[in-house]
């Protein structure tokens, strides 16, 4: 959405890399980058595969072009060694970078720090999940230590996970069967949350009617939003919530302890669909007022006729995108959900299946709201892209399980 804004609003073509890319290699954003601005600027011209995902293929006069990406955190890591031979250091570099067959998700360069007259293997994790702060550092240490080299310090610049630090000291300390919840600030931080999750549904803040009612009122009011595609996201939303609750009520239990690490993925997951399908009752929302604002374009001569088709087009095509995304985080939602099923306690069957049922009404409702924006778009290879994933979403629902 982002990205189809700066296009939209500012006539600046836009590239999507990392996790919103939409090919593989553009993920990394140095194939994007690749031959700076000039190279750029040439070959998006004679070159498809350097077509930016929103806009022409010409760059803004001025501005050029920009990137959106969306990624895990970041976390820039420096490791110093107790010599000036900076040479190693980007041997180093190179052997543990990921573009050099290293370490997934490591991108690094050796530096010559003259002031402290030591050289540096200067890095950014951009997956600490995959790679962790403890691998990286045992490699530098192996490689520095070949040549006579030892490690005298590592810096973090910036923020970092907490989590990052908790896997280094568990990787070093070798703790066996740990949980992050047996850390101190985390069990406390889970207490807080539920706590505030219960007092919000509490009777001394209203009841849980008065939660609902607001946003059930503006559905049944006399206004075309919020309207179908909000409350299929809040479906899906609250589905996720279902699975999101079976998952706390099962943690901590003796008797899963064993499955407490798939648990916990499966919780991030959920947490993470939930916000996605409540931000999008809002997008989706906002898509329909672009489309509206589009219809009330003036008409009256040739040239403003084909700027209001092209601005309904554009419009309409992003009033789809969003339901698309909700119908198919509302599909992850369904295939996390019955995942839990074996792994969850059995009193809450019920509430699983309250989850499913939400989860799939989510998705043909989202679709629903996909299907009736495409009258309006008249590009082939959009149109051929969506059908493919609706089609995709509805062999799914077919192969699936039902609730």
């Amino acid at each position: 959405w982002v990205g189809q804004e700066a296009w939209k609003r500012f006539r600046i073509p836009t590239y999507l890399y990392e996790a919103a890319a939409r090919t593989p290699e553009r993920k990394n954003l140095e194939n994007i980058r690749r031959g700076q601005f000039e190279g750029v600027r040439e070959e998006v011209k004679t070159h498809p595969e350097r077509r930016p995902d929103f806009g022409e293929s010409a760059l803004h006069p001025t501005a050029g072009a920009t990137v959106v990406g969306a990624r895990k955190v970041l976390i820039a890591y420096n490791i110093n060694l107790n010599a000036p031979d900076v040479a190693l250091a980007k041997a180093i570099a190179k052997n543990i970078r990921a573009s050099s067959g290293g370490f997934p998700c490591i991108k690094a360069m050796g530096v010559d720090l003259k002031a402290k007259n030591l050289a540096q293997v200067s890095m950014n994790l951009t997956d600490f999940e995959t790679t962790a702060l403890g691998t990286v550092f045992d490699a530098v240490a192996r490689e520095a230590a070949a040549a006579g080299v030892e490690i005298v310090g590592s810096e973090i610049v910036g923020l970092t996970p907490r989590r990052a630090l908790d896997d280094a000291a568990v990787h070093y300390l070798r703790v066996e069967n740990f949980r992050p919840d047996m850390i101190l600030e985390n069990r406390l931080a889970k207490v807080i949350e539920e706590k505030t999750m219960l007092s919000l549904a509490s009777p001394a803040t209203g009841s849980l009617r008065a939660l609902a009612e607001g946003f059930v009122a503006a559905v049944a009011a006399k206004t075309p939003t919020p309207g179908g595609g909000s409350v299929s996201a809040l479906a899906g939303a609250l589905a996720a919530a279902l699975g999101e609750m079976v998952c706390r009520l099962t943690l901590g239990r003796k008797s899963f302890e064993t499955r407490h690490k798939t648990l916990e993925e499966s919780l991030a997951r959920l947490t993470s669909l939930r916000e996605r399908l409540l931000a999008n009752m809002d997008r989706d929302a906002e898509s329909y007022g672009a489309v509206v604002a589009a219809l009330k374009l003036p008409k009256a001569t040739q040239a403003k006729h084909a700027a209001r088709v092209q601005a309904i087009e554009a419009a309409s095509k992003a009033a789809a995108e969003v339901p698309l995304e909700t119908a198919e985080l509302a599909a992850e939602a369904t295939r996390m959900i019955e995942t839990l099923r074996p792994i969850t306690i059995p009193q809450a069957a019920s509430d699983l299946s309250v989850a499913l049922g939400l989860a799939d009404t989510a998705r043909r409702g989202a679709v629903e709201n996909v299907r009736a924006n495409l009258p309006s778009i008249h590009d082939p290879e959009w149109l051929a892209r969506v059908e493919q994933k609706l089609q995709d979403l509805d062999a799914s629902s077919r192969s699936g399980p039902t609730p």
